[in-house]
């Protein structure tokens, strides 16, 4: 059990160091080739920034599967399997369309039949879904038809659900990099745990996905110096898609054998266990909800599903107060309660302290959403290892007025609103969230290179 575990930690450090080396060179590349647009009215950033991340994580995705493919306990995936060839192909034509698509930025319906072209050929090469398991009626075979639409239609959203959220610095990369570990546990259970080597697949892309998304993080988290653009945000999401539609329609739930009983009776016990694969937009609910909301806003006000606006979940958070850091962490922790909240229902549905500590962690998370001003504190022991803003105040007497002044590192222009000597500022305008466009990699918030525009009497006596 443990040789499988390092052999999957060694695809995860390799796809990760691959990524993060080769980021570099490409932020170069970007700038000389002019992948970096003009900053635009709807914009927050204060300079252009490269885009074309993506190649880097393309890159990061190649060398996971050749280092998988020559690793023992992993190598029997591709030789009983073609489902790695057949995201290979998909992940190229994806990623090729989202390199011409940060240089020359192309129409979105060009895009989008390019994304049901990619999905299509993951299915020419067996990465389909084959049945699905039906509460009350048991597990439903597809036809050849059905299960291509079907397979079709779960890419084209996972695609455009991750590429929607990709807003803010270090966003898309951390969800997708949460979702994908939650279906990696879940997966490597159904593997390891009973044999079931139809989760072999899926298991390994899981994997390398966390290791694209952890080795692009670093350049990507706020300021961000380079962007993934469509060509990383739309190769995630299909990776994410393949790995969930790899196991979601191609275990057959009978293999488990945890319920006796008609095919009928265990597949409606098994509900939970199928619920966050059937459809991956439960593993990737922000996303997958934010990608809803916008297209009935967008229609309701008569514009395209695909045309650019600033109602986002994230730019909300923004506005009502929240820093780009904790507005980032936010949508963290809601990707990771939703995510790690189903996967561990799905193992122990029958316990109530899962639903318990869900409603519990839930609660938690409405309190952080509604007080966006407020800065925890690290214990003094901690403040080494913590940014300066989650430091406690230092005060020193000045020499011969007796009058303290705080020491406490600069703000936000949407974090704590506290000028010096303790009063507190007049608050300041939200900015206006930027929008991640055609594009889907716009970078939204303040960089702290440049100074706080506010006014200094601004101050509140």
């Amino acid at each position: 059990m443990g040789q499988p575990v390092r052999d999957y930690l060694l695809t995860l450090c390799v796809t990760a160091a691959v990524t993060y080396l080769l980021t570099g060179p490409v932020r170069k590349f970007a700038i000389a080739v002019g992948a970096m647009p003009a900053i635009r009215a709807r914009d927050v950033h204060r300079e252009p920034t490269p885009r074309l991340g993506g190649i880097a994580m393309f890159g990061g995705l190649c060398a996971g599967l050749i280092v998988a493919d020559h690793l023992a306990n992993l190598d029997g995936v591709f030789e009983l399997s073609n489902e790695p060839r057949a995201l290979l192909s998909g992940a190229a034509l994806i990623w090729l369309i989202g390199v011409l698509d940060d240089k020359f930025e192309i129409d979105a319906l060009i895009k989008l039949g390019g994304q049901m072209i990619a999905a299509a050929v993951m299915v020419l090469q067996g990465l389909t879904i084959l049945w699905l398991p039906i509460p009350g009626v048991g597990t439903v075979p597809l036809t050849q038809w059905q299960g291509t639409l079907l397979t079709v239609a779960l890419v084209v959203i996972t695609i455009n659900a991750v590429n929607f959220v990709d807003g803010l610095d270090g966003l898309a990369a951390g969800m997708v990099c949460i979702a994908s570990a939650a279906l990696f546990l879940y997966t490597y259970r159904l593997w390891y745990g009973y044999g079931i080597e139809a989760a072999a697949p899926a298991t390994l892309f899981t994997a390398i996905l966390m290791g694209m998304c952890l080795g692009f993080l670093p350049h990507n988290m706020h300021p961000a110096r380079i962007f993934m653009g469509d060509s990383g945000s739309m190769l995630i999401g299909l990776v994410l898609a393949a790995g969930a539609i790899s196991v979601t329609g191609q275990v057959d739930p009978d293999a488990m054998k945890l319920f006796a009983g008609s095919e009928r009776q265990a597949t409606h016990a098994m509900l939970p266990v199928f619920i966050p694969l059937l459809l991956p937009l439960t593993i990737i609910a922000i996303p997958a909800a934010d990608l809803v909301l916008a297209i009935v806003r967008r229609t309701w006000n008569g514009q395209s599903p695909f045309a650019a606006d600033r109602g986002h979940l994230h730019h909300r958070l923004l506005e009502i107060g929240h820093s780009h850091s904790r507005s980032v962490l936010i949508m963290y922790f809601w990707s990771a309660l939703i995510a790690f909240g189903a996967v561990g229902y799905s193992v122990h549905s029958t316990s109530m302290w899962i639903v318990l500590l869900i409603v519990g962690l839930s609660a938690l998370g409405l309190i952080l959403l509604l007080m966006p001003r407020f800065t925890p504190r690290a214990p003094r022991w901690a403040e080494r290892f913590v940014p300066p803003r989650y430091r406690r105040r230092r005060r020193e007497t000045e020499p011969g007025t007796g009058s303290s002044q705080g020491l406490e590192s600069q703000q936000g222009p949407l974090g704590d609103q506290m000028g010096q000597n303790g009063h507190e500022a007049a608050p300041q305008a939200p900015i206006a969230a930027g929008v991640s466009g055609v594009n889907g990699a716009t970078a939204i918030g303040h960089r702290s290179r440049f100074a706080d525009r506010r006014k200094a009497d601004s101050t509140r006596h």
